[in-house]
């Protein structure tokens, strides 16, 4: 151990930037975060950054290894980094005449807005902010900075009631009657940091940290302890991001946005995050902190003349009220989008008209805006067609395949706020983020409403299918986070009077209850009372560019999960190159059919099995005429009946009687095989292909409305349909052996009796593990395998989806599985399966076909997995077509 430790104490773990320094280069991500990269490149190509250091990622991991507790070489090192802060600002760090404060800020690889923890204005304390005070000559911004840092260092690092200091500042502007933070002078700031100090005492039984030293270590280990906080947990989990990736501290001159009238802040965009013009984007506060744009204290100003004139605000944007700066920032703006080649989210200081560059990375947009953004940089030369390929986020897809407000409806609009994320949506009001989760997951519609959101409503933010703030601007938390989400999101609708703990929502003498409907609409706006019907979207424009080019570098096919006529048009539309799973039973359960299908169970033998199914016959057929006929020319694979028997029967006294008079048996004849029927563990009994070795009739019928089917639609549109017919839970040869035998001879009946015959394969869904280690047997006999990779996933891991839910995600969370399993392939264990069945799949029969048609099929990480693994084809629901087939693509620009 002690020898680990001090190869350890070599590691350097601090990387200097700024006055001409750049140790991190170029800018590693996985070393020094997106932050510290990034602030490392800006200062590399010149840009004005305050200088700083950034503790690398690797210093996470060793901080929670060893207790988290740090290393004393890590001190040494740090000491260094301050000193090169001080050699460039000319100030030292604890000086009482003119002192070096710092911010200390988080810096994941990847961006995760909000979820981690900041500290701004570190090195004040009661001898320091004398000095700060004559040092700029503003007693105001001096005594100002104090009580935010008092404030921030008690919430992030005390974790102390964050509640109490802005009920203290609250009563204090309610005492002097002001409104707004800024009209406060600088006697008012000192009266409030007494009180700040005396509620650090009360809560912490301790004072206030004096020791500058001490501060900034109470600071570094807060953010690295924030990596491991609930909220970031939360958002890790919902997109994906390891938790052994680590998060770098970045450790940074001050500079002050709120020292008077020549002094900002801001938050930008080189182009719209929301819709993806070609336009500087963004919000700032003149005399304000970072903090208070992005958190939504304060309504921010625009950035441009156009956008301020678009949404007749007011105030003078940016533009217009420091006309200077804003042509040097603009400057800055496409240097950054340039060196980058791609859409930056950038943050900047002026203080006393002085540009500072805080930030730069790339920006979270929405789908719409990530595809027009991707389509116009490769049209401009920026980036290539892959590049544009690659750039677009499949998952991010999903925001643009479902309906949007119907424009002709009827709008009771009540409010008006921000357009911060598009989309619409409509829900029953909730105050709270647990609310929103409890409810969301008993399958009910919500819209978070908040007075403003903060990093612990992750969850709720997630589950809710909008967001409505009544503070905020457009790059708030709420607005960031709900594009990256791909929620629609209202924000800053000032009008809005929420009371959350009383559970009403007031706005212009109306008033609304949790509960109450309420519909937003991201796009514009607009809060709406009641629900608004909606309207398909279309797919055309960018998408369709976009889509095009993903096309022509996919090798997977990808087909759809669909066996409604509806879902099969959806599919088409969406791009399907076929059907991968059509899952018989859900025929089954028709209204119009059930009796038949209970007749069936309920028979003594097989003549009344027969007598049956001979009514279900004609109503099969029909269903497979409508699929063939939308799919004509495409392969179709269905699934012969697959769940047990007894799903089919009735369970409650009421339905008893109905089927006992239906067939004409009695109430307790019918319970009695019920009973008979009834099984302990149905998904590993008496199901699938058993169902057909047992009573192979059933499939004889289905298998005759298939080939009726496809040679009827054949003759009428000079198109054949491709019928692959696959035969469910297969675990040995002879299983397949025997049912391929039924299919045989009905395919050979019907086309004897039409006088035609078509192309047609039997093959199997691979859902056992048994039938992936004799896959080379099975071979012998099926022309395709199909891995039900639900299926696959239980019967390997021995764990019920159904039941999944309870403690999958402590296991997630714990790392014992990177992914939800039923979400993302398991690779190691699922995903060595299926390399396996296809090895010994193709050795026995090397054309045989290979394919998913699992939930998986629709995930990108796990169709990267069936790319690399050689499948030929993935199916996934209809809305998911277009994720999937810009996710091949990318899986083939990545396997190149």
């Amino acid at each position: 151990m002690a020898s680990a430790a001090a190869a350890n104490d070599s590691e350097r773990y601090v990387y200097r930037f700024g006055g001409g320094v750049s140790d991190g280069g170029k800018g590693d991500k996985n070393l020094l975060g997106g932050k510290g990269a990034n602030l490392a490149e800006m200062a590399s190509i010149g840009l004005p950054v305050p200088p700083g250091f950034t503790i690398s990622t690797a210093m996470c991991a060793r901080y929670y290894q060893e207790g988290e507790r740090f290393p004393d070489s890590l001190r040494d090192e740090v000491a260094d980094g301050i000193a090169h802060i001080e050699g460039v600002t000319g100030k030292r760090f604890g000086d009482a005449a003119d002192p070096l404060l710092v911010s200390v800020r988080s810096g994941a690889r990847v961006s995760m807005p909000g979820m981690m923890d900041t500290v701004l204005n570190l090195g004040l304390n009661d001898e320091t902010v004398k000095g700060l005070a004559a040092a700029s000559g503003d007693e105001r911004f001096a005594w100002d900075s104090y009580r935010r840092f008092i404030q921030m260092y008690s919430d992030v690092v005390l974790e102390l009631d964050h509640g109490a200091f802005e009920e203290a500042l609250e009563i204090a502007k309610e005492d002097l009657g002001v409104t707004l933070d800024t009209e406060l002078g600088a006697a008012d700031w000192q009266a409030l940091v007494v009180r700040y100090k005396a509620i650090v005492e009360e809560q912490w039984n301790k004072p206030f940290p004096q020791d500058v030293h001490d501060q900034l270590w109470g600071a570094v280990g807060a953010v690295f302890g924030s990596w491991q906080s609930e909220r970031a947990k939360v958002y890790r989990r919902l997109n994906d991001i390891p938790g052994d990736w680590g998060t770098a501290v970045n450790v940074q001159a001050m500079v002050f946005g709120n020292m008077g009238d020549t002094s900002a802040t801001g938050v930008a965009f080189t182009r719209d995050p929301a819709k993806g013009d070609r336009a500087y984007y963004g919000e700032f506060l003149i005399n304000a902190q970072g903090e208070d744009v992005v958190a939504g204290i304060r309504t921010p100003q625009y950035l441009t003349k156009a956008a301020r004139e678009a949404a007749g605000a007011k105030p003078l944007s940016m533009e217009e009220a420091m006309p200077e700066t804003y042509v040097e920032l603009a400057h800055v703006f496409d240097l950054l989008e340039n060196h980058y080649r791609d859409m930056q989210d950038i943050e900047f200081t002026v203080q006393q008209g002085k540009l500072w560059m805080l930030q730069t990375r790339s920006g979270k947009r929405t789908a719409k805006a990530a595809l027009k953004i991707a389509v116009d940089m490769a049209n401009e030369g920026l980036i290539s067609h892959d590049e544009a390929v690659a750039r677009v986020d499949p998952a991010a897809l999903d925001q643009l395949l479902h309906p949007t407000l119907d424009p002709k409806a009827p709008r009771d609009v009540v409010a008006r706020g921000l357009p911060a994320s598009p989309g619409a949506a409509s829900g029953a009001i909730v105050f709270d983020a647990e609310t929103a989760q409890q409810q969301a997951e008993r399958g009910e519609d919500v819209i978070l409403v908040r007075v403003e959101t903060s990093p612990e409503d992750i969850h709720g933010m997630h589950a809710a299918k909008g967001i409505l703030t009544a503070r905020g601007g457009m790059t708030s938390h709420a607005a960031v986070v709900a594009r990256g989400m791909g929620r629609p999101c209202v924000s800053g609708a000032g009008t809005l009077a929420i009371d959350a703990k009383a559970g009403v929502l007031r706005v212009d003498g109306r008033e609304f209850r949790a509960g109450d409907i309420l519909t937003i609409d991201g796009a514009t706006g607009e809060v709406m009372a009641g629900r608004v019907p909606t309207v398909q979207p279309e797919l055309a424009g960018d998408f369709g560019v976009l889509m095009g080019w993903a096309d022509t570098v996919r090798r997977l096919k990808v087909r759809a999960n669909a066996e409604t006529p509806l879902d099969c048009r959806t599919a088409r539309d969406f791009g399907a190159e076929g059907v991968g799973l059509c899952r018989t039973e859900h025929m089954f359960f028709d209204a119009e059919r059930i009796t038949a299908v209970r007749q069936m169970i309920l028979a003594e033998d097989e003549a009344g099995r027969r007598t049956a199914l001979a009514k279900l016959l004609p109503e099969q057929r029909a269903d497979f005429t409508e699929i063939f006929e939308i799919m004509a020319g495409l392969p179709v694979t269905i699934r012969l009946l697959d769940p047990p028997l007894h799903e089919f029967l009735p369970h409650e006294e009421a339905e008893f009687a109905e089927v006992a008079k239906a067939t004409g048996l009695g109430v307790e004849a019918l319970r009695r095989r019920a009973a008979e029927l009834h099984e302990f563990n149905p998904m590993l009994g008496h199901r699938g292909c058993r169902l057909g070795v047992t009573y192979p009739e059933i499939y004889e019928m289905q298998a005759r409305a298939i080939f009726e089917a496809a040679v009827d639609v054949a003759e009428k549109s000079g198109a054949a349909p491709i019928p692959e017919v696959m035969v469910p839970l297969v675990a040995t040869r002879r299983e397949l052996e025997l049912m391929k035998a039924v299919i045989d001879r009905a395919a050979a009946a019907v086309f004897a009796e039409k006088g035609r015959t078509l192309d047609y394969l039997v093959g199997t869904m691979i859902e056992l593990p048994r039938a992936a280690l004799k896959a080379g047997e099975i071979a012998e006999v099926g022309a395709f395998f199909s891995f039900g990779t639900n299926d696959l996933t239980q019967t390997t891991l021995g764990v019920s989806r159904d039941d999944a839910a309870r403690f999958l995600t402590a296991y997630v969370d714990q790392g014992i599985y990177a992914r939800d399993p039923f979400v993302s392939l398991d690779i190691e264990g699922v995903g060595e399966l299926i390399r396996l069945a296809a090895e010994r799949g193709r050795a026995t029969r090397p054309d045989i076909k290979l394919g998913i048609c699992g939930e998986h099929g629709g995930d990108p990480a796990s169709i990267a997995f069936c790319e690399a693994a050689g499948l030929d084809y993935v199916s996934a629901s209809p809305y998911r077509v277009p994720i999937a087939r810009l996710a091949a693509a990318q899986a083939a620009l990545k396997a190149r």
